[in-house]
């Protein structure tokens, strides 16, 4: 059974699996033109596995932002598996390094682990933070559309008083979502702003409360002490939240998202990633950098600009982003 019917498998029903592979195949265009183009690139030159061949490989995960030490447990994991099957082809590669990829990206965890922990019972309260111009205000709304078409009760609380055109920008995102935004004027203290959003939720007995976050204040320090008081706050009002720290990442910075994660996740907890803008990267491997190196799941993609563009993270489905053409082009050869 090749890679791609194992992750068709992984579904109950094939036309989900269908349109989940459609979702990731259209929406990593720009990554897989560079990543399978120099994938493809590497298999032709090559035709035996050997010294040479791993070496260029591990160049081109590099320059796909995979992450160095991530590129590095990859490589050595490929030459275990091409020892252990024998592999002198270079053909054969495309299968052995695509499920590497996907259990580089889970290691020892289960394989569902990226869906949000919403309380069975009580209120679910996330914590939304990034930096300014990642995409967060927009990526609150899309996920705040979701959860009201699952028949959610959504309540936002517009936390990001700093930046100029944030109220507004979550109040436009509240009406095309038609959930409530609790607010107060710019330049208020946003725990207060939290503060009331919990209250808010809590007499509206609302399923989930949204807080958006300020994404920059006058230095690194005033911002982590800012989301630390929120932060606190939260814990005061609703004993065990925020049931999720999602940061926002911008997927388009490469590397330098990687280094905001690490920056964020020293000042709270957290508990996953949206990484958006994966549509217009050339650098998508950054999402498993962000797994190996900090061992922060990606719950969220970003694949274009509609509503229904923010997607669920699929790991077996990102890699057949990667590789689909060669994926299939194996599969249609198979046949």
């Amino acid at each position: 059974m090749g890679f791609l019917d194992k992750f068709k498998k992984r579904f109950k029903q094939e036309e989900q699996a269908e349109e989940v592979t459609e979702k990731y195949k259209e929406g990593m265009k720009k990554t897989r033109g560079v990543f399978s183009g120099k994938i493809n690139d590497l298999l032709a030159r090559y035709r035996k596995v050997d010294e040479d061949f791993f070496e260029e490989l591990e160049e081109v995960l590099i320059s796909a932002d995979v992450g160095v030490t991530t590129v590095m447990d990859l490589i050595d994991e490929l030459e275990m598996e091409v020892k252990r099957q024998n592999i002198k082809d270079t053909s054969e590669m495309k299968e052995v390094i695509s499920e590497k990829l996907v259990e580089i990206y889970y290691g020892e965890d289960d394989e569902e682990m990226e869906g949000l922990h919403l309380q069975e019972n009580g209120m679910t309260v996330i914590l939304v933070v990034g930096v300014n111009g990642v995409g967060k205000t927009t990526s609150i709304g899309k996920l705040a559309h979701q959860l009201k078409a699952q028949g959610k009760k959504i309540v936002l609380a517009a936390g990001d008083t700093f930046r100029a055109g944030a109220i507004e920008q979550l109040e436009e995102w509240g009406k095309r979502a038609d959930v409530e935004v609790i607010k107060q004027s710019a330049g208020s203290d946003p725990a207060a702003v939290i503060y009331d959003g919990i209250r808010a939720a809590k007499s509206r007995e609302a399923d989930v409360l949204i807080c958006d976050t300020a994404g920059r204040l006058q230095n690194k320090v005033n911002l982590m002490n800012e989301l630390e008081k929120i932060k606190r706050v939260i814990e005061r009002e609703v004993p065990g939240a925020p049931h999720e720290v999602l940061l926002v990442l911008d997927a388009t910075t490469g590397q330098n998202a990687l280094t905001q994660a690490k920056t964020f996740s020293q000042a709270t907890n957290v508990t996953g990633i949206v990484l958006t803008k994966l549509d217009g990267t050339a650098k998508g491997g950054i999402v498993l950098a962000i797994r190996k190196e900090l061992n922060i799941p990606v719950k969220y993609v970003g694949l274009g600009e509609q509503v229904g563009d923010l997607q669920e993270f699929e790991a077996s489905a990102f890699v057949y982003g990667l590789f689909a053409d060669m994926l299939e082009e194996e599969q249609s050869e198979e046949v």
